[in-house]
């Protein structure tokens, strides 16, 4: 943050208040970071080379989790699995990427940027080697628990570094570069596999993937620099046991909620156990001295705003992203390719728009925007509600580009108007919490909505594929109640005094 300040400093926008905070600052970051870290007063890091390997390592890591999606088949084919068995493919690295996300902001203070981040990245490419080499099934689950334990660090140690070397008014447009990553790579994932997997071995998915997770560690051990500050938190095992078990249980039990219904009695247990855990850690965390997980990040009004909206908007966006490409295959008889194809121009979309929207964010605010785009959002979501055997892939793709358009407009400035309001100390906590929660809803709304299509959906030998599509349509219509939630909470959304 100094480093960023003195650039302002020689730019004109000198202030003696600035000066002194410039000042402390400094000396606060020369015993955490290192002085070999730190710029001299006439020097100064630069910012994009430190964005692109960020936006390299978090892009490929998201794009990993859905690139075996239209991949499963010739996995199950090739190693004589059952459909059940080959979903834990997905499940384990949702599971495991979403147990490493709240441990992140101890992480944080634990380890240099550059360190932590050469983990993250060396741990998913190491994973990425194991799955492309795995002989069987059991070493292609362990390839990919060890790609989630990289790829769970890796979205809140960028955020929380993006938060760092961009100033207040900036930190719109440096949200709109993560808000591309997001919503644009796991959106081309299918459609990428899906051409891939017709071509070649599936096995070649994760040799795309390895040299590009291999040269972005390179790129990061010589261009990373370690902004952000060490505090040394001390580690306390049982919370992150507690931790562990909270938010796995709760993400198992709702990744399986939606094959064997909620009152399963392993769901209902996996919960159970997952909230009791849940509880115990967090009020463990008010009694540590440096907790592991700081859920103090709630007593600011707007950051707790934004992370319920943004929690809304997320199980929206990964339940339609889900249950769009089921309806078209299962339903409509499209091939995995097509359905690719059908989501490609909405990931384009909100990666033009992404970048846009938080240049507009920096000079308005958050307020407008998100009720601007949970409106498009909600009406798209509406008219998905009303799907039939007849609809054409051109009407799928139309008002999917307008749903990721609406997404765009919400999702990050939200994110930034809620962490904006933070003190520094608390923003690894605040980037860790925010996508914790994001990847519950997800997981949850997910399991949720696939309940209510399964369960909505009418006999098929008496209605054939309409009364499937009757589920499908339930299932948006409730989607659309989610999106009215979120868009009655947008009203509330407020500019707090910059920090």
């Amino acid at each position: 943050m100094i480093l960023w300040k003195n650039c302002r400093v020689k730019r004109g926008f000198y202030s003696p208040a600035r000066a002194r905070e410039a000042t402390e600052e400094k000396s606060d970051a020369m015993s955490a970071i290192g002085k070999e870290e730190l710029q001299s007063g006439e020097q100064q890091f630069k910012v994009t080379p430190i964005v692109l390997v960020l936006v390299s390592g978090a892009f490929v890591t998201i794009l990993n989790q859905t690139l075996l999606v239209t991949a499963l088949p010739s996995i199950m084919r090739e190693l004589n699995l059952a459909s059940n068995l080959v979903q834990w493919l997905q499940t384990v690295f949702l599971l495991v990427n979403g147990i490493m996300i709240p441990v992140t902001a101890f992480l944080v203070g634990r380890f240099t940027t550059r360190r932590l981040f050469i983990f993250a990245i060396g741990s998913f490419a190491f994973g990425t080697l194991v799955c492309a080499v795995a002989p069987n099934f059991t070493i292609l689950v362990i390839g990919r628990i060890i790609q989630a334990v990289g790829a769970g660090i890796m979205m809140p140690l960028m955020q929380t570094v993006m938060f760092i070397i961009f100033p207040v008014e900036k930190r719109g447009s440096a949200m709109g570069i993560f808000g591309l990553v997001i919503g644009f790579a796991p959106a081309i994932g299918p459609t990428l596999s899906g051409w891939l997997v017709n071509q070649y071995p599936w096995r070649v998915l994760f040799y795309i993937v390895l040299p590009v997770a291999l040269i972005d560690m390179v790129c990061a051990y010589f261009i990373l620099k370690n902004v952000t500050r060490l505090t040394y938190p001390k580690l306390d095992i049982l919370s992150i046991l507690l931790s562990t078990v909270g938010f796995g249980g709760l993400l198992y039990g709702s990744s399986i909620a939606g094959s064997v219904g909620w009152i399963h009695p392993e769901v209902l247990m996996t919960l159970v156990i997952g909230a009791v855990a849940l509880v115990a850690f967090i009020i463990r965390q008010f009694y540590l001295e440096q907790p592991i997980l700081e859920f103090r990040v709630f007593q600011y009004s707007l950051f707790t705003l934004t992370t319920v909206i943004g929690m809304l908007i997320f199980a929206v966006f990964i339940a339609g992203a889900t249950i769009l490409p089921i309806y078209m295959q299962e339903m409509l008889g499209f091939s995995p390719l097509e359905s690719g194809l059908m989501l490609l121009p909405g990931a384009v979309l909100m990666g033009i728009m992404s970048p846009i929207t938080g240049r507009i964010f920096d000079k308005v605010g958050a307020r407008g925007l998100s009720i601007t785009g949970i409106l498009i959002l909600f009406l798209m979501t509406v008219l998905m509600s009303r799907l039939d055997k007849s609809t054409s892939f051109t009407y799928l793709a139309i008002i999917n580009a307008l749903r990721m358009f609406g997404l765009s407009m919400v999702m990050m400035p939200s994110t930034t108007a809620g962490l904006n309001q933070l003190p520094s100390k608390l923003i690894p906590h605040g980037t860790a919490m925010n996508n914790t929660m994001r990847q519950v809803a997800g997981s949850i709304g997910t399991a949720i909505l696939f309940t209510i299509m399964a369960n909505t959906s009418l006999d098929p030998k008496k209605y054939g594929a309409e009364g499937l599509i009757h589920g499908v349509d339930i299932a948006f219509l409730t989607a659309s109640v989610l999106c009215a939630a979120a868009l009655a909470l947008s009203f509330f959304i407020r500019k707090p005094g910059l920090r």
